[in-house]
């Protein structure tokens, strides 16, 4: 037994009930009473409600962003109530695009997959129940976590997985939840039975109407007991199902609700005809197809079938086979709506697989094979699962040589950089500095190297931690980026002895630069570490000019100057002069304005 797309609507509605938000600082007179008002009657007084939404939306200006967003839940509902499902997706769609509260986000898609069973959607209903399921237990709210398993067992139950239905209605059952929500697992667990061929229990029927007709929920009763006769039908107590529909027929006939008229009506013509009463079983069918004309449901199906036995049983042969292409076309519309459901089901299905598997190449290629066979046996719909099977594999293989080029750019990364210092490690500035300077060869081009060393620096790891020396270690990498170009080469030679190599510069640029860094490393605040103390470097400096193109000459060369600069006092920059063999050292040098800014346009 699979629900029409009728009844899908009503128990949609009967489940979006009201999302409790967080206290609010400050409260508009007046319209929390409203909300109030409007989340406990939409389902049982249609036209009340609107004229409460009314009032809200003439009032929204004055609403709070929690009240706000609570009108725009009840402005979504109020749509679905009138069978506006697009705009209602709309609403429901910007409200997640702008929140990050995992309730919110699962009360919303909630009211999504809700929208999306009642428009025959079913393969976005699934998708978007699949993706919040996973926030349940992330919902402390135990009213909204509720309603969201509430229609996850809506949802299963009508593509014909009543297992998972009647197990998410039970994990509501189990729960204490409220009355309204009591009375909806209730429904959902007695239908879940009768798809199982299962005989639900009399006593959790009968405690479930109880709770319906408390709650005021006469359309959630009603389906109820039309269960309940199901089951006395099955167990040849067909007058005391009779008894109990007629008994409630001008109940749910006040509700107005068409489906459940017809269905009532429809399964009194079945009984009646079962009796031999084909006056009584006829007025019933012909009243069903009054109440469903339009929809695709079981009823329909059920009375035009009574229709055509009467007229049959009757001796009316033309009427029998007018009520039998009636009762044909029906129960062909029905049948193909139910396979829809359980299509659009297992499609979801292969897509949640695919998305959740692991494993090699050889063993996807294998299962496209044994899909592909499977597929070449069934009908034409299946057609659209094998597109979507090929399309999930290419992105599958995809992501891995994606993933796989990442984890090759991370390993090159990881083998050529610092780990303190995010900068060239020895090794891989020897590489690119010997490449830089070969070119320069080729072009003719100069090149400069400038090596330093931190001044004092185990005193400050003896004194205040290896952990404060190696903060001391990044800011000076971090530093000394800032007088870096794109094309130099900049490394931690090891410990903390650093080098720069200068494409393309004289020996008089590598010593500005050289003094310029030496400067900002002794400006650099060290409070942050919790201690005062001064980070200072002593620099050597050479070019190609003077040292030739050979990266071992230069670093001797300029190593030569660093330790000259350590033995003159420290914190000073060294220049290699080749001709006069000696060595140049100043705290500061002074440098013309003009060589500056052409330093810095460099």
């Amino acid at each position: 037994m699979m629900l029409g797309k009728g009844r899908t609507y009503w128990l949609a509605c009967a489940l979006a009930c009201a999302f409790v938000a967080p206290a609010q600082a400050q409260v508009a007179p007046g319209i929390d009473a409203l909300i109030e008002q409007a989340e406990t009657i939409k389902t049982s007084q249609p036209a009340r409600f609107y004229e409460v939404l009314d009032r809200l939306e003439k009032r929204v200006e004055e609403a709070t962003p929690e009240q706000r967003l609570k009108l725009r839940l009840l402005r979504a509902h109020g749509f679905l109530m009138k069978g506006k499902s697009e705009p209602a997706i709309r609403e429901l769609r910007q409200i997640q695009q702008e929140t990050q509260d995992p309730e919110m986000l699962f009360w919303t898609g909630s009211l999504l997959v809700n929208t999306y069973a009642l428009t025959r959607k079913f393969e976005q209903g699934l998708t978007t129940l699949n993706d919040i399921l996973p926030l349940a237990t992330k919902v402390e709210k135990k009213d909204v976590r509720h309603r969201g398993l509430l229609v996850a067992g809506l949802l299963y139950n009508q593509v014909g997985e009543y297992t998972l239905g009647e197990q998410y209605a039970q994990q509501v059952l189990s729960d204490a939840p409220d009355g309204r929500n009591r009375c909806a697992a209730g429904n959902l667990v007695a239908e879940a039975a009768l798809g199982l061929k299962k005989s639900p229990s009399e006593e959790a029927i009968f405690s479930t109407i109880k709770t319906c007709e408390e709650q005021k929920e006469p359309i959630l009763g009603g389906l109820t007991r039309t269960y309940l006769a199901r089951k006395w039908v099955e167990d040849g107590k067909v007058d005391q199902a009779i008894e109990l529909l007629e008994r409630y027929l001008p109940a749910v006939t006040a509700t107005g609700y068409p489906l459940v008229i017809s269905e009532y009506h429809a399964m009194l013509a079945s009984m009646y005809l079962k009796l031999g009463d084909m006056r009584t079983a006829k007025s019933h069918a012909n009243e069903a197809v009054e109440r469903g004309a339009g929809m695709t449901s079981l009823p329909l199906v059920v009375a035009y079938k009574t229709l055509y036995e009467i007229a049959e049983r009757q001796g009316d042969p033309a009427g029998a086979l007018v009520r039998y292409r009636q009762y044909a076309d029906a129960d062909k519309a029905y049948l193909n709506d139910v396979k829809t459901r359980q299509l659009a089901y297992q499609i979801v299905r292969q897509q949640i697989l695919q998305k959740t598997q692991q494993i090699s190449m050889l063993d996807q290629e294998n299962q496209v094979l044994q899909l592909q066979r499977k597929v070449d046996q069934q009908a034409a719909q299946n057609t659209r699962l094998i597109v979507i099977l090929l399309v999930l594999l290419i992105a599958s293989i995809g992501y891995w040589a994606f993933k796989i080029k990442r984890v090759q750019l991370s390993l090159k990364k990881m083998a050529e950089t610092d780990a303190l210092t995010g900068i060239c490690n020895r090794h891989h500035f020897t590489l690119r500095a010997e490449r830089a300077l070969a070119e320069c060869a080729r072009n003719g081009e100069q090149a400069a190297l400038i090596m330093f060393d931190l001044d004092h620096f185990k005193n400050i790891n003896d004194r205040f931690g290896h952990g404060t020396g190696d903060w001391a270690l990044k800011e000076v990498a971090e530093a000394s980026k800032g007088f870096c170009r794109r094309i130099d080469v900049l490394g931690r030679l090891g410990g903390e002895e650093f080098a720069i190599l200068m494409y393309g510069c004289d020996l008089r640029a590598a010593a500005r630069v050289a003094e310029d860094c030496r400067v900002r490393l002794a400006q650099i605040e060290t409070r942050e570490t919790g201690h005062v103390f001064a980070i200072t470097g002593s620099f050597g400096v050479t070019s190609s000019q003077h040292s030739g193109y050979s990266l071992a000459r230069l670093l001797s060369h300029a190593d030569k100057q660093l330790y000259r600069a350590k033995h003159n006092g420290r914190n000073r920059v060294c220049v290699y002069d080749s001709e006069q063999d000696n060595v140049r050292a100043s705290n500061v040098l002074e440098l013309p304005q003009r060589d500056r800014a052409e330093h810095l346009g460099s």
